[in-house]
């Protein structure tokens, strides 16, 4: 099974040390994983279902919380004595629930749902899982059940005035339970709870940086790669950016990178981003195909077509630059490898644990192209978040202003575009994004901003412009702030900006008499409108 892992993230080679969560469905276990990787240690989350190889790198085993009762007869089940046994063990609601459970202790249906802000009113210092967490301290529950009773050897050490057995220890052993969430930040201290599990029973060293990172990455891509050629397709964005720079430290010019215009792009960003690219020194090839993208998707509204599409179309593409790149190399030598921006979220969600934390929609990092390609897939990013591959383009040296750029969809505009694809609806779109994204950048607010895009909508409007009516376009801005996209909240920006954005895209876009603002959060309403 070790050598299972070992092959699944390749880049662990060197890691001498990790945290390893098991997921039992709950909507917080990213954000425990992203927590513990704050304190410099390393860690990965596994569903319950499919458990890891639990070799010498395991330190210590986090059970997450879920969306089950334990009660139930379909609960999530885990063998946790084998892990105790080997490791010190952290319960977070349901994983302290099922431990209490399953050791003799009650759980019972509370007779009010114990969620939201509670404080400590008793903490038992002498305990290092609590040490340094003050009386009084807040923490947050999010429960439907609670621990009525414990076995003999477990001992309370925090009670709510609400919750007597707010945290407990099993006596003689590593192993703990908490019922309230130390991931979230209205838990005030803890990250400090957290860490003392980490760093001080766990035993774990504070040394997972994005230095370390990709020191050992690019020494194991040149022992992984040698002499052998990457193609990879860049996007523009973020992750295949940093992925790209990670590769090219260790291969050099043996990696092809290919950037596909499908016409879907932002204003200009084609040939900006492919002179970033070239001024980064990385070996790079434009294909310009908006055209051949624009025919394919003429007439078609229905946007899970419009994304199959515009998949379909780049595969084609990405096919046909590949073997151009192919024959161009000396005879006897071959591309072998297909180089993704994989990152951790989408391993993650391609192997969730099913139920009501299954995914909503398949990733299109995850996969990649077709079998008929053959080759081997090297994903430099897999073990990482999206703020984490942020670091490491830092510590790569990458331009913040690629670093910085929001997110934006695989079939760009074209899902912005509701309805019908023409080159004129993405004229009009790319100018109204164009004045919306710079006003954001002027004013200071690009940066405080998740993610941000205007979306072109499939109604017209009655307007007056000068003395004549007009019946033209609606657009609708969007602006969300987030950690990492899985939930998302409306961005409040200032009147006054909303009105001067407003104005300018009505006045210097042909085709457009109003501007609206979405204020929906996620959930229900999801960031991007298809």
């Amino acid at each position: 099974m070790c050598g299972h892992l070992l092959n699944e993230f390749p880049y662990l080679w060197r890691m001498p040390e990790k945290i390893v969560i098991l997921d039992f469905g709950s909507q917080y276990t990213q954000l425990i994983a992203r927590r513990v990787r704050e304190l410099n240690v390393y860690c990965e989350i596994h569903p319950y279902n499919h458990l890891p190889a639990f070799d010498d790198t395991v330190k210590g085993v986090i059970l997450s919380g879920s969306p089950y009762s334990v009660r139930q007869p379909d609960a999530p089940q885990v063998d946790f004595r084998v892990l105790q046994e080997q490791f010190p063990v952290l319960g977070v609601c349901y994983g302290a629930q099922y431990m209490a459970q399953h050791s003799g202790g009650e759980v019972v249906a509370s007779t009010i749902r114990e969620y939201g802000r509670a404080n400590l009113h008793f903490v038992n210092h002498s305990n290092p899982l609590l040490a340094d967490v003050p009386v009084d301290s807040q923490v947050w529950m999010s429960h439907g059940d609670t621990i009525s009773s414990i076995p003999d050897e477990f001992e309370v050490i925090a009670s709510t005035d609400k919750v007597k057995v707010a945290a407990y220890h099993v006596k003689g052993t590593k192993t703990y339970g908490i019922q309230f969430h130390p991931e979230v930040t209205h838990s005030t201290d803890g990250t400090t709870l957290l860490k003392n599990f980490v760093v001080d029973i766990c035993g774990c060293t504070p040394s997972w940086t994005a230095d370390a990172f990709v020191e050992t990455t690019v020494a194991d891509l040149k022992e992984k790669l040698g002499d052998d050629h990457v193609i990879m397709a860049l996007s523009g964005g973020v992750d295949s950016t940093v992925a790209a720079v990670l590769l090219h430290q260790a291969i050099g010019k043996n990696l092809h990178c290919i950037f596909v215009d499908h016409g879907l792009l932002r204003k200009d960003e084609y040939e900006q981003v492919l002179e970033s690219y070239r001024h980064m020194g990385l070996n790079i090839k434009g294909v310009n195909a908006k055209d051949r993208f624009y025919e394919k998707l003429a007439g078609v509204s229905e946007p899970e077509r419009k994304r199959k599409i515009i998949g379909a179309a780049f595969i084609d593409e990405f096919d046909d630059a590949a073997h151009a790149v192919q024959a161009e190399l000396p005879e006897g030598v071959s591309v072998k490898w297909l180089g993704q921006g994989t990152i951790y979220p989408d391993v993650i969600e391609s192997v969730s644990v099913k139920g009501p934390s299954a995914t909503i929609k398949s990733h299109h990092n995850v996969g990649g192209l077709p079998d008929f390609m053959k080759l081997k897939v090297v994903e430099p990013l897999n073990t990482l978040f999206k703020d984490e591959v942020r670091r490491v383009g830092k510590a790569l040296g990458v331009a913040p202003n690629i670093l910085g750029r929001h997110p934006f969809p695989g079939p760009g505009l074209a899902i912005r575009i509701l309805g019908e694809i023409t080159p004129e609806k993405v004229r009009i779109l790319q100018e109204a994004d164009d004045i919306y994204i710079r006003n954001l950048r002027e004013s200071g607010w690009y940066d405080k901003v998740w993610q941000a895009g205007t979306i072109f909508l499939p109604v017209q409007s009655v307007g007056v412009m000068g003395d004549e009516r007009t019946y033209e376009h609606v657009v609708a801005l969007r602006a969300v702030g987030s950690l990492d996209g899985m939930t998302a909240d409306w961005v409040h920006l200032p009147y006054e900006l909303l009105a001067k954005i407003s104005n300018e895209i009505i006045n210097h876009v042909k085709g457009i008499n109003r501007v609206v603002y979405d204020i929906s959060s996620k959930p229900p309403a999801t960031i991007e409108w298809e």
